[in-house]
């Protein structure tokens, strides 16, 4: 999965950049950047017409 589709990446207009919204543990961001974990668990399609597309 791709941080750019994510739903919870989002954009900061004051430190005008993107950042990661999601509130994990320290746990879980050192599995990330290990590389133990292959995806993040907490990725979601951040994509609001897909279900509309899916439906058509």
């Amino acid at each position: 999965m791709n941080c750019d589709t994510c739903a919870y990446y989002a954009y900061d207009e004051d430190d005008d950049c993107y950042y990661c919204t999601i509130d994990m543990d320290e746990d879980d961001y050192a599995r990330l950047m290990t590389g133990s974990a292959k995806e993040c668990p907490f990725w979601q399609n951040g994509d609001e017409y897909a279900v509309v597309r899916h439906q058509l």
